[in-house]
C-alpha cells in the first residue's frame, strides 16, 4: 500500500556498495567533550550541501542570507543536487573524508556515516549553540546512534490511514471510522460489496501488508522491532508470515486492489488515482495525493490506521530530514551555528513552508504559514499523541535494501508468483546477506 515517490530510491546493490566504500573511514569528533567557545569575528567559509531543485535552492538562499545578517563572518557555499546524484557525491566524499561542512541527511544513511566516523558528534552543541527548547525529547534522538547525536532533526511525519471522502460517498459506503486489523478486513469487504453494487471498479485500498511499514506497526504493538539496536533481526518467520498470509486471505477475496492494476497506473498508486479508498502511509502525502487526484476529488480524511492492541505506542515520528556536520570540518563552532539556524528559526519556517516537511522545531513552526494540508497533519499528529512512543532504532546498514525486498516480494504475494513460505525465506536469505556482510 506504500507508494515510494522519492526519486531515486537506491537499490540494494547500491546501498551494499556503499557500506564497503564507507567501511575504511575514521575519524569521528570525540564523544562527551564541551562545546569550544565560538569567536563571532572569526572568518569562517563553510560549504552546505542539500538535495533538491531550483525552487529549494532559492529557499536556501534567502535562508542563508538571513543567516548572514546575524553572522556576517560566517560564509556559506551552497551545492545542490538531485536524490541519486547527491548520495553518489557524498559517497565519493566520504572516500577522501572530505564532505561539506554541513549537509542534508537521511535516516538510511545516518548509521552508515555515524559508525564509519564521518559526522561530527553535536552531542557537546546540543542545548549549547543549537537550542532544543523547540524538540520533543524523543525527536531529538531519533539520529542518536551509539551515544552521539548524528544529526539534527528538520521534520517529521507519521503513519496515517488518508481517506478519499468523495470517492467513498460515491461508492456508498461509510469511511472507515477506526477499530483494529480485523475491523479493517471487515471494511474493505463492505467497501468492495458496494463498490460493486455501485458498478464502480474501485476497492478499499490496496494489500496492507506489501510494505514493510504496516508490519512494523503490527511489531511495535507487541513490543518488538523491525531491527533492534544491536543491529539484530527484531521479529521470526512466524512472526512474517501470519502478516503476509492475512494479507493472501484478502487477495483471495478480491477486495484490495490487484497488483496488476497497480502495475498499470505506476509510477502513481491505487489511492491517487482514485481506484482505491484509503491508503496507510506517511502524513506528509497529502499534498501530492491531491495534485495527482484533481479537481475531482479536493478533500482527503487524514485519520489513524487500524491498531493491533489498544493502549499500544505503535506509531512513532520518522525524521523526514535532518542537518549533519561533517566530522571533517575544520569550524564545527560555526557549523553548528548554521545546523541551529537551519532547524531553529521561525525565519527560516517562514520561508520553507512546508518544502521539507513539518518542522520538527515549535520555534520553526512558528515562523510557518501554514495551508489547510499542514494544519490537517498538525490537528491529526495531535490526535494520535496517546499512540506514539519512542522511535524504532536507527535504521541498520543496508535497511533500504530490505525494505526494498519485502516491497518486492509484496508484488509477487499480489501477483500470485510466489507463496508466503517462500517470500519469508526470501526476505531471511536477504537479511542474513546484509547483516552478515
Amino acid at each position: 500500500m506504500f507508494t515510494r515517490r522519492k526519486a531515486g530510491a537506491v537499490g540494494a546493490v547500491a546501498i551494499v556498495a556503499f557500506a564497503a566504500t564507507l567501511a575504511g573511514c575514521t575519524g569521528s569528533a570525540p564523544a562527551g567533550e564541551a562545546a569550544p567557545t565560538y569567536d563571532p569575528d572569526e572568518k569562517v567559509t563553510l560549504d552546505f550541501a542539500f538535495w533538491g531543485n531550483d525552487v529549494r535552492a532559492e529557499m536556501y538562499n534567502e535562508a542563508i542570507a538571513a543567516f548572514n545578517e546575524e553572522h556576517p563572518n560566517i560564509t556559506v557555499n551552497p551545492t545542490f543536487l538531485s536524490w541519486d546524484e547527491y548520495w553518489e557525491k557524498r559517497q565519493t566524499e566520504a572516500a577522501g573524508k572530505n564532505l561539506p561542512d554541513v549537509f542534508q541527511m537521511d535516516m538510511t544513511y545516518v548509521r552508515q556515516y555515524s559508525e564509519n566516523g564521518l559526522l561530527l558528534d553535536l552531542t557537546p552543541y546540543v542545548g549549547d549553540i543549537i537550542a532544543t527548547d523547540g524538540y520533543d525529547e524523543s525527536v531529538l534522538n531519533i539520529a542518536s546512534v551509539n551515544d552521539m547525536i548524528a544529526g539534527m532533526p528538520v521534520s517529521t511525519n507519521a503513519i496515517g490511514m488518508f481517506q478519499n471522502v468523495v470517492l467513498t460517498d460515491q461508492v456508498g459506503v461509510e469511511p472507515f471510522d477506526g477499530g483494529d486489523w480485523e475491523a479493517y478486513d471487515e471494511w474493505l469487504h463492505q467497501a468492495g460489496d458496494a463498490a460493486e453494487a455501485a458498478g464502480l471498479e474501485v476497492w478499499g485500498g490496496a494489500d496492507p501488508t506489501s510494505f514493510i511499514q504496516p508490519f512494523e506497526l503490527v511489531l511495535r504493538s507487541e513490543g518488538k522491532s523491525v531491527f533492534t539496536e544491536e543491529g539484530e533481526l527484531g521479529f521470526t518467520k512466524d512472526d512474517l508470515a501470519d502478516f503476509w498470509n492475512r494479507g493472501a486471505e484478502l487477495r483471495e477475496d478480491g477486495v484490495v486492489t490487484p497488483q496488476q492494476r497497480i502495475q498499470e497506473v505506476a509510477p502513481k498508486g491505487a489511492f491517487d488515482t482514485a481506484q482505491a479508498l484509503t491508503e496507510i502511509v506517511w502524513d506528509n502525502f497529502g499534498a501530492p495525493y491531491l495534485a495527482n487526484l484533481g479537481e475531482a476529488y479536493p478533500e482527503l480524511n487524514l485519520v489513524a490506521p487500524p491498531v493491533t492492541e489498544e493502549g499500544a505506542k505503535d506509531l512513532y515520528k520518522k525524521a523526514g530530514m535532518l542537518i549533519s556536520v561533517a566530522a571533517n570540518t575544520e569550524h564545527p563552532e560555526a557549523a553548528a551555528l548554521f545546523t541551529d539556524f537551519l532547524v531553529n528559526s521561525p525565519e527560516v519556517g517562514a520561508i520553507f513552508g512546508t518544502n521539507r516537511g513539518m518542522p520538527a522545531s515549535q520555534t520553526q513552526l512558528e515562523g510557518v504559514e501554514l495551508d489547510d494540508t499542514a494544519q490537517q497533519i498538525i490537528d491529526y499528529e495531535a490526535s494520535i499523541a496517546d499512540r506514539i512512543g519512542d522511535p524504532p532504532p536507527v535504521p541498520i546498514v543496508g535497511y533500504g535494501s530490505v525494505e526494498a525486498k519485502f516491497k518486492a516480494l509484496g508484488q509477487e504475494l499480489g501477483f500470485g508468483t510466489i507463496t508466503v513460505d517462500e517470500a519469508v525465506d526470501q526476505l531471511f536469505a536477504e537479511i542474513d546477506v546484509i547483516v552478515n556482510q
